[in-house]
C-alpha cells in the first residue's frame, strides 16, 4: 500500500532586525521530525545583518524561502504577504525570535488530521534573552471560539496551526500590533472553533526589543483600531470589546501563566 503523503505545512515568519535570534529560530524548524514544511521569512527591509544569516540557510535547504517588502510595512504587511505565498495544506506561525520543540509540527498535524480539525495550538513556556528558560508556562483554553477570540486573545501565535484549504488566503489591514490575533479572529470566522493539543511544544522569548513590547495604554488602542479596522464593529462595541480584552488579558495573567515545577 502506497504510504499518505504528509500535507505541507507553510510557516510564516515575520522579520525585522532580527540578526541575533533569527538563526536559533531556523534551526528550531531544520531540526523538527516532520520534514514536509516550507518557512517563508519575510524582511520589512531589515538594516542589521538579517540578510545575510538568511541567505546562509536559503543557499543550504530549499524549504527555507526569503522574502524582502518593497517598502516598510510592519508584522501584519510581512504576514499577509507569507500568506500570499503559502502553498501548505496548513499554516503555521513562528516569530524570528520563538522557538519550537522539535516534534512540535509532527505532533500538530497528526492531532489535527486524525481529529479532523481545522485549528489547533497547544501551551508554550517562557524563555529569556539569553535562552535560559524562566519555568513559566502559558496554558491556553482547551477549545476557543470566534466569540471567545473576540473577548480576548488566548492563544500564542508561535503555537497556532490552521487549515488554509478551508480558509483561502487570510489578509488583514495594516495594524502595527495584535495583527496575529487580527489573523485569528478572521480565521475563526470561517472555521468557528479551534481546539488545543493538551501539549507544551513551543518556547516564547520575553524580550524588551520584541515587537509585542509596548506601554499598556498603546496596547488599548491597538486593540480598539483592531476592533474598528479589522473586525468592522462601531466605536461603542469597539470600546466595550477593549474593555474586555483589558480584563481578560489581566485574568490571564494571575490564573493561566503557571510555574513548571
Amino acid at each position: 500500500m502506497k504510504k499518505r503523503e504528509e500535507p505541507l505545512v507553510s510557516i510564516v515568519t515575520p522579520c525585522y532586525n532580527a540578526s541575533k535570534y533569527i538563526g536559533k529560530t531556523i534551526e528550531s524548524v531544520l531540526n523538527q521530525t516532520y520534514t514536509n514544511f516550507e518557512m517563508i521569512i519575510v524582511d520589512d527591509i531589515s538594516t542589521d545583518d538579517s540578510y545575510m544569516i538568511i541567505k546562509k540557510y536559503v543557499d543550504k535547504d530549499a524549504r527555507i524561502k526569503y522574502i524582502k517588502l518593497e517598502e516598510k510595512g510592519g508584522a501584519s504587511i510581512s504576514r499577509n504577504q507569507a500568506l500570499k505565498e503559502a502553498k501548505g495544506k496548513y499554516v503555521a506561525f513562528l516569530d524570528s525570535d520563538d522557538l519550537w520543540y522539535k516534534e512540535k509540527l509532527e505532533k500538530q498535524v497528526k492531532f489535527m488530521e486524525k481529529n479532523h480539525i481545522d485549528f489547533s495550538y497547544t501551551d508554550y513556556e517562557y524563555i529569556d534573552e539569553n535562552d535560559n528558560e524562566l519555568n513559566i508556562k502559558r496554558v491556553c483554553p482547551k477549545k476557543v471560539t470566534y466569540c471567545d477570540m473576540l473577548l480576548g486573545d488566548s492563544v500564542g501565535c508561535l503555537t497556532v496551526m490552521y487549515n488554509a484549504e478551508k480558509t483561502g488566503i487570510i489578509q488583514i489591514p495594516r495594524i502595527d500590533k495584535r495583527n496575529d490575533y487580527a489573523i485569528w479572529c478572521q480565521v475563526l470566522k470561517v472555521l468557528n472553533v479551534g481546539y488545543k493539543l493538551d501539549d507544551c511544544l513551543a518556547y516564547y522569548r520575553k524580550n524588551t526589543d520584541s515587537i509585542s513590547s509596548g506601554s499598556k495604554c498603546k496596547l488599548l488602542k491597538y486593540h480598539y483600531e483592531l476592533h474598528r479596522k479589522v473586525n468592522g464593529f462601531n466605536p461603542v462595541s469597539s470600546g466595550l470589546l477593549t474593555m474586555a480584552n483589558t480584563i481578560k488579558y489581566i485574568y490571564i495573567k494571575k490564573t493561566k501563566e503557571r510555574k513548571i515545577k
